[in-house]
């Protein structure tokens, strides 16, 4: 296996090509400032940037900014602590990162960061379109704070329409294993369509 390096992001170089990745992938470009006060852990393969994701310690979070103030009102959850709260945001995961153990490996990063910085709530916040980042969210048993329209401000962007949910950390680090079955009944259903391919291929030749 190619030898896979899970490391912090410091430089101004690097910050810069993890918020051009997260754009890339998600559509939305994080403030510098924002991604600056962060933790960014970078996964290198063959010394470039493969996935990535930051982990978010201390307000102002950027899925709390963007829940409307009629819901921030009426919900008990919005007048905790929130130096009680973390979240994550900029995940992103390259196609070099393809092999399952990879995959793990990263979403096991993950979640020891989140388990090691020892706050009580995790803050969830996704494209609510995207159902495989929903699904991934699901295993970790959140409860959903609001899904619609962003409350933008002048100058921010984000997606059309998000979901904001939170979890705990105990949730988290019980997904851990729910994840190593999810990565390894897609290998099995890869491995069964590679077989039906080369079997395909095989037959064709005959």
């Amino acid at each position: 296996m190619e030898k896979m390096i899970v490391r912090i992001i410091k430089n101004a170089e690097e910050t810069g090509q993890f918020i051009d990745k997260v754009e890339n992938y998600t559509g939305v470009r994080l403030p510098l400032e924002y991604v600056k006060n962060s933790k960014i852990v970078g996964v290198f393969l063959r010394n470039k940037l493969a996935a990535g994701y930051m982990i978010v310690t201390k307000p102002p979070f950027r899925s709390l900014l963007f829940v409307p103030d009629s819901i921030k009102k009426s919900n008990n959850f919005f007048v905790k602590d929130q130096f009680e709260m973390m979240e994550v945001n900029g995940l992103w995961i390259g196609p070099s990162i393809k092999k399952p153990q990879m995959q793990f490996r990263v979403w096991l990063s993950l979640a020891k960061n989140i388990i090691g910085a020892r706050k009580k709530y995790l803050l969830l916040m996704s494209n609510s379109k995207n159902k495989n980042i929903e699904y991934l969210h699901s295993l970790t048993n959140p409860e959903t704070l609001y899904e619609g329209s962003p409350d933008l401000m002048i100058g921010d962007k984000s997606h059309a329409n998000i979901r904001v949910a939170f979890t705990t950390r105990l949730n988290c680090f019980l997904c851990i294993p729910k994840y190593w079955i999810v990565v390894s009944k897609n290998r099995q259903r890869r491995a069964k369509i590679a077989a039906k391919q080369r079997n395909l291929v095989r037959a064709q030749g005959l």
